[in-house]
């Protein structure tokens, strides 16, 4: 999703190609790996064979926790030439979580979406260890994590502790209910695949139930009733899969209950898909619409029982109960207990979320590194530094900047507070100099600090947390791999930018994220997609680019073609309705 040459291309190609033309269009796609792919396959050669305790004491022990989006591309980038990597993850696999939604409905095989650890991990120059355990503690103080195999009848000891030099936590985060009652003991969620593997066994038993003899209509209805807490892209991709599945293939097999399936979407917030464009979200509300699925904005869930489902209207004030046969819940995630208590020990226990700096190092800790789900960049705020900059800025101490002065230190500015480029654009404004201008937009030939901070004084109002997406975890993982592997050569030529408090320069480019966009599949061949530029597309075509994308991003070729398969089969045959 490079250019938009080449989306405006594939948008035309596909809008003139027939549904005949689907299947050749699916086998197509597997050719399709040079496209934004996320990595290559893996080298083939052989490794030696090491002790599992051999330590080589000139290389820098590194370990990581998880093996997500941020785990593996960080593990997939690292030169391992001058260190010790040890990975400890509780599943041996990496997973494609993007088309989750679509093993919950036989779409896509869970198979078809994962790709062992062992498999991404081979390398021609050495090898990365891996221990299928969980982390249950990090002890920040004695640079020591303490794991536990979750295999079962294991012969020997299950704990073990592996120290460490430099510790990168990629653990990802779990489901946040909320503290919302019953919603651990009876909703399904959308994780992990796992999740997904539950929640395909969940549908077919609602309709298994439905069928059954001895039943009245209520009952039968309340069995087909499916309840998707959270509008989110997986909430809102779940809800349109579940209504292919019924529409194509269920209707065929259960026609007794055609008429009686029911979904239904609530969402605490005015729309769903409220971090798309509007345009986005209006698009699917009415398809959805058309569809016949049901979206409760402005509810939020009091209760779940066994049978029935709670929520109260904000708007209105009205509490309402109603049965439901299945209940998925997809509204956020939080931190897990690892990092929770990891939290309590570096003096973070009133954030809500592990915080590190813009380096990706966890605040409190100076070799221990946060990616993905499990924390949040901490950015800087350009006023806590306003003074420092101008003083760095004033070079004849004049008490005044001049333009001049200004734009010798206008790059260090940008990559340090990247608020300041986002404000910029919010206001359309051309020059970072434009910023100098006074109240009624004159050029000034130069400003005193009290007009320097009155010009950026609203550029902190453009920080923005980063989404939980598997684009913002794999972006992190590969810049971090590419610190470490310049750690050494940046130590003696800094690449990043000024330091305003102190002098010299920091070692590395603060982490920037690049959004290439993000789409939303929302049923019947169907979706929308928001990519840079503010290019918004939507319908039959953007599917087929949806298709497309996703084909390229696997992780490797095998799941490439397995993805692609999948697709191929459900055109030709259906999805499969099994309960297994």
């Amino acid at each position: 999703m490079r250019t938009s040459s080449f989306f405006s291309k594939a948008s035309g190609f596909l809008r003139s190609h027939a549904s005949s033309s689907k299947l050749l269009v699916l086998l197509s796609l597997s050719s399709a790996g040079s496209f934004v792919a996320y990595s290559d396959s893996q080298a083939e050669t052989s490794t030696p064979n090491l002790d599992l305790a051999q330590k080589d004491p000139k290389k820098k022990r590194i370990v990581v926790l998880g093996t997500g989006w941020a785990g593996t591309s960080f593990l997939k980038d690292l030169d391992i030439s001058s260190c010790d990597v040890q990975v400890v993850s509780p599943r041996n696999y990496f997973a494609f979580t993007p088309l989750l939604p679509s093993v919950t409905c036989g779409t896509v095989e869970a198979r078809s979406i994962v790709e062992p650890v062992r498999n991404i991990v081979k390398k021609r120059n050495g090898e990365i260890r891996f221990w299928e355990a969980e982390c249950l503690k990090i002890d920040a103080a004695n640079n020591r994590v303490m794991c536990r195999s979750n295999i079962e009848n294991l012969v020997g000891n299950r704990e073990f502790s592996l120290e460490y030099d430099y510790l990168v936590v990629a653990v990802g985060a779990q489901v946040n209910t909320f503290n919302t009652p019953g919603v651990k003991e009876n909703c399904y969620f959308l994780k992990e695949v796992e999740d997904a593997q539950k929640i395909r066994a969940g549908v077919i038993d609602c309709f298994e139930k439905a069928v059954l003899p001895g039943l009245s209509e209520e009952e039968r209805r309340t069995n087909l009733h499916f309840v998707i807490v959270g509008g989110g892209p997986t909430g809102v991709e779940f809800a349109a899969e579940l209504h292919d599945f019924f529409q194509e293939d269920l209707v065929k097999l259960y026609p007794m209950v055609k008429d009686l399936v029911k979904i239904t979407m609530v969402q605490s917030g005015d729309h769903i898909l409220n971090m798309f464009d509007e345009r986005i979200s209006s698009f699917a509300e009415r398809k959805f619409q058309r569809d016949g699925i049901e979206v409760l904005t402005g509810c939020r869930v009091l209760d779940v029982s066994e049978k029935a489902i709670t929520m109260k209207n904000k708007a209105k004030g009205e509490t309402s109960s109603v049965p439901h046969g299945l209940v998925v819940w997809s509204t956020g995630v939080g931190p897990r207990p690892l990092v929770r208590d990891f939290m309590e020990q570096i003096g973070q226990r009133k954030q809500r979320i592990l915080a590190t700096d813009e380096w990706l190092r966890v605040k409190g800790c100076e070799n221990v590194y946060a990616l993905g789900d499990c924390a949040t960049i901490d950015q800087r705020k350009i006023m806590e530094d306003i003074s420092a900059i101008f003083k760095a800025a004033d070079k004849d101490n004049s008490g005044t900047l001049t333009v001049k002065e200004f734009q010798d230190v206008i790059e260090d500015i940008v990559i340090r507070y990247p608020q300041v480029d986002l404000y910029l654009k919010s206001k359309h404004l051309m020059d970072v100099t434009d910023l100098l201008r006074d109240p009624e937009g004159r050029e000034r030939d130069e400003v005193d600090i009290e007009g320097f901070k009155l010009a950026l004084s609203h550029v902190d109002s453009q920080m923005k947390s980063l989404p939980a997406t598997a684009q913002v975890a794999a972006q992190q993982g590969a810049y971090l791999s590419h610190c470490f592997n310049r750690m050494e050569q940046c130590a003696e030529n800094p690449e990043g930018p000024r330091r305003f408090r102190s002098t010299g320069r920091h070692a590395f480019r603060p982490f920037q994220y690049k959004h290439f966009g993000q789409f939303a599949p929302l049923g019947g061949e169907q979706a929308a997609a928001e990519l840079p530029g503010d290019w918004v597309s939507m319908g039959h075509s953007t599917q087929w680019l949806w298709y497309s994308v996703y084909a390229s991003k696997q992780v490797s070729w095998r799941t490439r073609v397995l993805v692609v398969s999948d697709w191929t089969r459900r055109f030709i045959f259906g999805r499969d309705s099994s309960r297994i």
